[in-house]
């Protein structure tokens, strides 16, 4: 075939270039506007189909707007509550409740039953948005009283303290990311122009993904919160870099087996094409099947997530490529591209060993996860307790403290009960009668000798726990409540509110993961199946990957607590661990294995995992480390939730990358030879 013109052959790859230059400059201010299509109120969020969900569905009827609490605190320094501090409390108190964005009437002071702490109530509208923290921020000011040590609790202060922790998404956490990803790469590559290039995919990428997510977001198609908005981040940055390094690679063994740099980037191409495609599509169907949760937050995950995966395959397959080609040899400068790249001999060791004792080398590393995954049961997955909720010192949590040393845990957070208000009076009566409930009164929308309110025939009481509303004791005490108030003839009572929503996410989680994940296995599976033309390897593979999970969660369930000091995990985080780590680390084993089956083809199944492996090696490691370095730069935002996702991901992917895929599949790909293939058959 004879070739075209030089001229001719810069146009498409200049095209490409110059039309991702156009996108990124069009959309690359939507990676600094998610937040403003984002929500991070908890209430959006809840299982679609609890009864707490109704409850708040119902609450409205009791409220010319949705609230908000703010509960303000005061604990005297020296000794009881005087006249003096309960004058100054009260004038504090009004003070707050004249800040724009309060609404109602505060609550009038109350008294702890030990005398040496004041408590009251002021109601913000719900629908603030960005405001609330300004709004919480001011009424912390006018909350300080001379003589005494205040606070600002609520779910209100709350809000506000997440929306500071989510403040860093926009530009701390994407700049630590790429900083982190921008370093591995200089250093494992000792070239300056391919870093950079990677890079340059890689925000692309998401600029593309951020603005079509921001305008779904604004259409009400996909909700946005702070977690899913630096989940996409992260996974767009170190998706687009992991298929841009597999391209690369790939590109460099065509310059470094004599081709000229154009077609050296259509082989390239055409070699990674399909194992990229596969990747982004076991990644994308994972995400997209959290679709099948009942937690808004998870479903919010799955379609905003693989619209990233999509744009990261997209420019790992067009810029990168189109880059490559006018750049060549100039992009690996001042190394000179060679078929392995520096680790080549390294690599070619673990082959030899993986060729002179592979039935011991995969045993072993079978024995290695089997007995960390032994661990994985002890994993506690109740959800994470306010006090913990942040890494960092929060006022809300300091102040949540202080009430509950002189209050009711659950003050200031009540559990919510509608009923008939016909039955009101039964109902108040047998949730007084649960333990663990401290007061019960009806809600009056003003101050308490105000007549209760009454919306479309029901009534709406609220239930003081004896305990932290968000403790293992509250959501015990909910459940008794829900039995007693449920038994009272003809009054429809629900019981809802912080506690009950606690509870009803944690079952929500359970189903969730009894559900999702089989699904998830099952669709990546079929991409196996497809991709390989074999039954026995994939289900080998997926079976390798899932064992490495359990192993990530045995490590976590020690490290959790004992390093960290976390005493539970967020309900979701065993959820997303496993979409994450199972569909990127096939991701791995993808890379590798259509190399295997591309040299098996000439050189029979063992020498070609062994070809495959020495040839894979050093890219695959260095997309592992990558990758984990990506997310745990989630670490920088002050969460639990995030900093719990990015250990168990960031270990997770390392343990696939340098333990899976580097020695036990190639191990038990060798000792099986052809019969991996089944029911193809393949030469040993």
């Amino acid at each position: 075939m004879p070739t075209s013109p030089r001229r001719t052959r810069f146009l498409l790859p200049l095209a490409l270039l110059l039309v991702w230059l156009a996108l990124g400059g069009a959309f690359g201010a939507f990676a600094g506007r998610l937040g403003e299509v984002s929500t991070n109120d908890g209430a959006s969020f809840l299982p679609r189909s609890a009864e707490s969900t109704r409850v708040t569905e119902l609450e409205r009827a009791f409220r010319t707007g949705s609230t908000l609490p703010v509960v303000l605190v005061w604990e005297a320094q020296d000794g009881p509550v005087d006249d003096r501090l309960r004058a100054e409390a009260g004038r504090a108190l009004a003070a707050a409740a004249a800040v724009p964005g309060t609404t109602g009437q505060a609550s009038p002071l109350l008294p702890a039953a030990d005398g040496r702490a004041l408590e009251a109530v002021v109601q913000l509208r719900a629908d603030l948005g960005p405001d609330t923290k300004v709004a919480v921020r001011e009424i912390r000011e006018r909350a300080r009283v001379a003589g005494a040590t205040s606070g600002v609790a609520g779910p209100a202060a709350v809000q506000a303290d997440l929306s500071g922790a989510f403040a860093g998404i926009d530009g701390l956490l994407l700049g630590v990311a790429l900083g982190v990803v921008l370093l591995i790469l200089l250093l494992v590559y000792r070239a300056v122009l391919l870093p950079l290039l990677v890079i340059a995919g890689a925000v692309f990428a998401l600029a593309v993904a951020c603005a079509v997510v921001y305008a779904l977001a604004r259409h009400g198609v996909v909700r946005v919160d702070g977690q899913v908005q630096g989940l996409l981040s992260i996974l767009v940055i170190g998706a687009a870099t992991d298929y841009g390094l597999l391209v690369s690679a790939r590109f460099r063994e065509e310059l470094a087996a004599g081709r000229d740099r154009f077609d050296a980037a259509r082989t390239a191409l055409r070699r990674s094409a399909e194992p990229v495609a596969a990747s982004g599509l076991t990644v994308g169907l994972g995400l997209l099947v959290l679709l099948l949760s009942d937690l808004t937050n998870n479903r919010a995950l799955g379609p905003v997530g693989a619209i990233g995966i999509a744009c990261a395959v997209l420019a790992a397959l067009t810029f990168l490529p189109a880059a490559l080609a006018l750049s060549g040899r100039a992009a690996f400068w001042p190394a000179r591209p060679t078929a392995a790249g520096g680790s080549g001999r390294l690599w070619q060791r673990v082959a030899d060993l993986v060729a002179r004792r592979p039935r011991a080398l995969w045993v072993g590393s079978v024995a290695v996860l089997a007995a960390l995954a032994a661990c994985s049961p002890l994993l506690d997955a109740r959800g994470v307790p306010q006090s913990e909720l942040f890494t960092t010192a929060q006022p809300s949590v300091a102040a949540q403290r202080l009430l509950s040393a002189h209050f009711p845990g659950g003050s200031g957070n009540p559990a919510v009960i509608v009923a008939d208000a016909g039955r009101a009076e039964e109902v108040a009566a047998a949730a007084a009668r649960v333990p663990g409930v401290a007061s019960v009164r009806p809600y009056t929308g003003g101050a308490p000798s105000d007549p209760p309110v009454v919306a479309d025939g029901r009534i709406r009481l609220d239930a003081t726990l004896a305990d932290p509303a968000d403790s293992d004791p509250a959501l015990a005490a909910v459940g008794r409540l829900r039995t007693a108030v449920h038994a009272v003839d003809g009054a429809h009572a629900l019981v809802g509110g912080y506690s009950a929503q606690q509870a009803d996410i944690r079952l929500t989680a359970r189903h969730d993961r009894a559900l999702i994940m089989p699904v998830v296995l099952l669709c990546i599976l079929a991409v196996l199946v497809l991709l390989l033309r074999s039954v026995l390897a994939p289900v080998l593979l997926a079976a390798t990957v899932a064992l490495s999970y359990l192993a990530t969660l045995g490590v976590s369930a020690l490290v959790f607590p004992h390093v960290f000091g976390f005493s539970a995990t967020d309900p979701s985080v065993p959820l997303y661990g496993f979409v994450f780590l199972v569909a990127l680390g096939v991701d791995y084993n993808i890379f590798l294995m259509t190399r295997v089956r591309e040299e098996s083809a000439r050189l029979g199944t063992r020498a070609g995992v062994l070809r495959g492996l020495t040839a894979t090696g050093g890219v695959i490691t260095s997309a592992g480390v990558v990758l984990a370095a990506t997310f745990a730069a989630l670490g920088v935002i002050p969460l639990a939730f995030l900093a719990q996702i990015a250990f168990i991901v960031a270990f997770g992917v390392l343990l696939d990358t340098l333990l899976v895929r580097s020695l036990l599949v190639p191990a038990l790909v060798h000792d099986l030879g052809g019969r991996v293939w089944w029911p193809a058959r393949r030469a040993d």
